[in-house]
């Protein structure tokens, strides 16, 4: 369950019921505020400098944030989810915030990528970071709700927290 007090550096959320219930207006400002954390103001995460996954683009807005506001295994068939929609502007602070106790932060090989979770079990939220040579990619960020994959977390976090990035 997630706790009702966010830590000071954490915003509150963004929520469709703000906007009336009115999509277009609420997507709008979701993709205004991902813009504004992560296209008008790169941010670096351990000296490294974030970009962009960018294909593929799905009208005219890069995958990253897709990933960030959608879920679903077939990319071209990604539905919207309120709850990553609502939590747009987390991401950003989770990255500059890694050291914060509350956080759990690992290193993980995939293939030939080094994933980097920052992994915010209160708050049952998951940042993911693609390790590039010369840049970081935020990978996809959302809620986690079901126990056993906290407890998988948890165990992952356990097997890696000592990893190098």
């Amino acid at each position: 369950m997630i706790q009702s007090t966010l830590p000071d550096w954490l915003p509150e959320l963004v929520c469709l019921q703000d906007f009336n219930g009115n999509w277009q207006r609420y997507f709008d400002e979701v993709y205004r505020l991902f813009c504004a954390d992560f296209v008008d103001d790169k941010p670096y995460f351990r000296g490294k400098r974030l970009g962009l996954k960018r294909h593929p683009e799905y009208d005219g807005k890069s995958a990253t944030f897709w990933h960030m506001i959608s879920e679903g295994s077939v990319e071209a068939e990604r539905e919207p989810d309120l709850r990553r929609c609502e939590r747009i502007t987390w991401p950003r602070p989770h990255i500059e915030n890694e050291t914060d106790a509350a956080l759990k932060v690992w290193v993980e090989k995939r293939g030939s990528d080094k994933r980097v979770h920052i992994w915010h079990e209160a708050q049952e939220y998951l940042v993911v970071l693609n390790k590039r040579r010369d840049y970081i990619l935020p990978w996809t960020a959302y809620t986690v709700q079901r126990t056993h994959q906290k407890l998988k977390l948890n165990k992952r976090w356990e097997r890696n927290k000592h990893e190098t990035f």
